[in-house]
């Protein structure tokens, strides 16, 4: 295998290509109406359209050739057969097991994989059926779910945007006491669940947020046999949670194999499936493991996970795109961002090679963007007349929950606009202030259309980006399933903790000591 990228035959034959592209416009095509026929696909309930990009398809030839040269199909294979793709934690990267058919998941963990899930579908129902009763035997109505990072992110984007409960659900993942305290007014502890998510049963702000709701709820009820029936956990520790004083039945596994980023359509899931029920939560995982066979099967430039990986290969390493906006259109995936910025940003925020290698080239763009129209009147100004470079995926849905079909049409109108005033920009030649109101445009999107918004389609949208995260870890050779980084920020925030706990501040730079001092001296 080729361990770099630019160490390919196509990898120059594609520079050369973009070279040519930098003294052209991407607009001389928009009238070649079979441009769009050539650059859009549709898997399922998505139609992806590319035609918005600087590109044409010769250079989509030579990338799907670059994507062949660094063995994608190989590596996509080995991975969906439980290889340990996660080489510098000797980790297997299965998470597309968990919304497979027993029959597609590989054999050693498919019986587990169905019999957790079955447990955890069936607690999910119980609740939500107000089964599921509190220590006074009063049904739950109110539910807060600890986590961070992927164990938060996944649940609380896919609740808000399919939320059909009559149940209160609450994310809690920053440590700051401000957000429990903001939680704490609205609990009863007889009608509340609190789930517990943490792989290691040891992230410091998840325990601590769940140590703080433990000692709540025990002041309020003063009863420490109530506390087993209010509290569940996703873990893979069980001293962690016997020490907690988890109950056995309350207790749902999270195996090694599963990232935290991946980790969604596992038991991490469970208020999801509180608040869809299990039904919907089943076609949720219909729609992403169809996208998957999608990924492991179509060709490389009719697959949309690997298109979306050579478009930001494209635009990242041949003209130095930094950021890449993810612009919304529906209020329901308001928090699509939020997720996509962990999910993208820690798994290909990356600066060596699986070998250890130094990377001289750049990875994972900067990942932001927000909901439309609000960005519109926020940061588009910056977007149509600023001087950076940017990518965009726009993101929109074609048949909407409500019944106000005018105000839909002005939001996809609103959608299209702004991609097609991106693509062609504006010009005003007959006017007194041309120069200020001209708009150059030639900025690359991407349009994804979803029929509809359901359990099923954001199954799909969801594996779309997931894959297209792994397939870009593929292309530059590096690992996209570790996250050193976060570690080890971590680390230090333990010995500064110390250090603002203690008389003495040990080994610390001028301005971090100054800081702790200063914040000493300060402190009430």
């Amino acid at each position: 295998m080729i361990n770099q990228p630019q160490k390919t035959k196509s990898w120059n034959r594609i520079r050369k290509r973009a070279a040519k592209f930098r003294q052209s416009r991407i607009s001389p095509n928009a009238k070649d109406r079979s441009r769009f026929f050539d650059m859009s696909f549709r898997i399922g309930p998505l139609l992806v359209d590319y035609s918005k990009q600087k590109i044409d398809k010769a250079t989509v030839q030579e990338l799907t050739t670059l994507a062949t040269e660094m063995e994608l199909g190989k590596r996509v294979q080995e991975q969906l057969a439980g290889l340990n793709m996660n080489n510098t934690e000797c980790r297997k990267v299965l998470h597309t097991a968990l919304r497979s058919s027993f029959t597609d998941a590989p054999k050693e963990i498919a019986h587990d994989v169905q019999k957790e899930r079955t447990r955890m579908l069936k607690f999910a129902e119980m609740v939500r059926l107000g089964k599921y009763l509190g220590h006074t035997g009063k049904s739950i109505d109110h539910i807060v779910h600890i986590g961070i990072g992927g164990s938060h992110l996944g649940p609380e984007f896919v609740c808000q945007a399919l939320n059909r409960s009559h149940i209160n659900i609450q994310f809690l993942s920053n440590i700051d006491g401000q957000a429990t305290k903001k939680i704490l007014r609205e609990l009863n502890p007889e009608t509340t669940l609190v789930i517990i998510v943490s792989k290691t049963f040891t992230t410091l702000e998840t325990i601590t947020n769940a140590r703080a709701i433990r000692s709540w709820f025990l002041e309020r009820t003063g009863n420490a046999t109530a506390f087993k029936k209010h509290f569940v956990a996703v873990s893979n520790n069980e001293e962690g949670m016997d020490s907690f004083g988890v109950a056995d039945a309350n207790r749902f596994y999270l195996w090694d194999w599963i990232g935290g980023r991946f980790s969604l359509w596992s038991s991490v899931g469970l208020p999801l499936a509180i608040c869809i029920g299990p039904n919907a939560f089943r076609a949720f995982l219909r729609g992403a493991a169809s996208m998957d066979k999608h990924f492991q099967s179509a060709p490389f430039s009719r697959n949309a996970p690997v298109m979306l990986a050579l478009l930001t290969v494209w635009n990242t390493n041949f003209f130095d795109t930094d950021t890449h906006a993810i612009l919304v259109y529906d209020q329901r995936l308001r928090l699509f961002v939020d997720f996509l910025q962990q999910l993208e940003m820690e798994s290909n925020g990356k600066s060596v090679h699986k070998d250890g290698e130094p990377v001289d080239i750049n990875t994972c763009p900067i990942i932001w963007g927000g909901e439309e129209t609000n960005g519109q009147h926020a940061y588009h100004q910056l977007l149509h007349q600023g001087t950076r470079s940017f990518a965009t995926d726009f993101i929109a849905t074609v048949n909407p929950e409500h019944k106000m079909k005018s105000q839909h049409n002005w939001l996809l109108a609103n959608a299209l606009g702004q991609s097609k005033m991106m693509f062609q920009g504006k010009h005003f030649p007959d006017e007194n202030l041309s120069k200020h109101r001209k708009v150059v445009g030639d900025h690359p999107s991407t349009t994804i259309l979803l029929d509809e918004l359901n359990a099923e389609s954001l199954g799909y949208l969801i594996s779309l980006y997931e894959n297209k995260v792994a397939a870009l870890g593929y292309i530059w050779n590096i690992n996209s399933f570790d996250q050193y980084g976060v570690e080890n920020g971590k680390i230090e925030a333990e010995q500064i903790y110390k250090d603002l706990t203690t008389s003495k501040t040990l080994n610390q730079d001028a301005s971090t000591a100054g800081l702790i001092e200063t914040i000493k001296s300060r402190s009430l």
